[in-house]
């Protein structure tokens, strides 16, 4: 249940990845718990920062634990390494590809 008074509240602000707001919105209002957001700049961050109470604090835990959803706060900012490795791997296969060809470049000049 969105509710601007959460901001008014004993409460932290975590920051939730674009990827994972409609889960993550969805599971807030399945348990009834109250949250505020504010969408950041798209430039700025990667997702909407949430504000939530302090009370909810566990239950918010296990919703993140429970759907294996990435969300940090102001001071912990914390990565979602599955994406990095995607692009780690990315880099590696067009680094052997740019690699096959200086060869196969280097075979047909030398011949």
């Amino acid at each position: 249940m969105k509710s601007s008074e959460v901001k008014f509240q004993n409460h932290f602000k975590l920051d939730v990845p674009f990827k994972d707001i409609i889960i993550f919105e969805s599971e807030l209002e399945k348990y009834g718990i109250q949250y505020y957001y504010e969408e950041n700049e798209p430039f700025i961050s990667d997702g909407v920062k949430y504000f939530l109470l302090d009370s909810d604090r566990e239950k918010i835990d296990q919703l993140l634990l429970r759907n294996d959803l990435i969300a940090s706060t102001e001071t912990i900012h914390v990565s979602d390494y599955r994406e990095e490795r995607k692009i780690q791997k990315l880099y590696l296969k067009t680094l052997l590809i740019a690699v096959l060809i200086i060869l196969i470049v280097s075979i047909i000049v030398s011949l």
